[in-house]
């Protein structure tokens, strides 16, 4: 098993967390095996699912075949909205620690408010329990905005260590990032790449043939730049590879420009004050 390779960044709970990790969203779960096998020996240690993504068992089994002390992982996953409630909550983090095959996950969240269910505040509650009898290390949320944070803020005791959202160059999620950074809470981006749309943009195809890169790795170099943790996905061992190749180039004024350019406002995912 090689050296692990990202740098970390410290929550605000004072753990840290590996600031590039794998993201497995669609990855079936027989793959997902493989998939995270190979990661962990080509030095990622932070791997990110989910009760909906349906591969916690093989994620499981990657890192139980992997030969990776547990102590040198950090394994997130979150809870879906159809489990929303307290104790819907506990019941369904216990399925997904079995599913793992795990005693405690690193980082447990909340994957969308769903606000029309208006329970996001007592599954928290839920998130805190669970972190207070020591089986989730850190707990955060995905998809939340301000004013999500801000409801959690006033009605419960504890800060999120990580808001995981929607954010890649066409949507840099300039606010709410501003009040992650002003709150204490780290901001990690899921499609990172727009979901592969970036991947054929002729602006940062010119950056990456500048740089000697991919355009892909130009996007993750900025994502870091920014201070974000990151979670790209995908199942072949090579891009697994070159996706962690990007700690030894840096972006310049001129590249951060071109990248600045590609604001639009658009989602590849849904809008969190209108979803579920």
């Amino acid at each position: 098993m090689t050296t692990p390779l990202s740098p970390s960044l410290t929550m605000n709970d004072g753990l840290e967390i590996p600031q590039l990790g794998l993201g497995v969203y669609k990855v079936p779960d027989l793959e997902a095996t493989r998939v995270v096998v190979d990661a962990i020996e080509l030095g990622y240690r932070h791997i990110d699912t989910a009760a909906f993504y349906d591969n916690e068992r093989g994620v499981g089994r990657g890192i139980a075949e992997s030969g990776a002390q547990r102590a040198d992982l950090f394994v997130a996953t979150k809870v879906w909205h159809d489990r929303h409630g307290y104790d819907a909550t506990l019941a369904s983090f216990e399925e997904s620690l079995g599913r793992l095959g795990l005693e405690y996950v690193d980082l447990y969240l909340i994957h969308w408010p769903a606000p029309a269910q208006d329970k996001y505040v007592d599954t928290w509650r839920a998130l805190e329990q669970i972190r207070s009898d020591g089986r989730a290390r850190s707990i955060g949320v995905s998809n939340f905005k301000g004013h999500h944070l801000d409801r959690l803020a006033a009605e419960t005791s504890t800060a999120p260590a990580v808001n995981q959202i929607e954010l890649h160059p066409r949507l840099p999620q300039l606010e709410t990032r501003q009040y992650d950074r002003e709150h204490g809470i780290l901001t990690e981006a899921w499609s990172p790449l727009a979901r592969g749309t970036l991947l054929d943009e002729p602006t940062l195809a010119a950056v990456a043939a500048k740089h000697g890169k991919t355009v892909a790795q130009v996007v993750l170099r900025w994502q870091l730049d920014l201070g974000n943790v990151v979670i790209p996905k995908s199942v072949r061992r090579e891009r697994l590879a070159s996706n962690l190749e990007v700690f030894d180039f840096a972006l310049d004024a001129d590249d951060l420009a071109v990248i600045a350019a590609l604001e639009s406002g658009e989602r590849t995912g849904k809008d969190p004050d209108f979803f579920f």
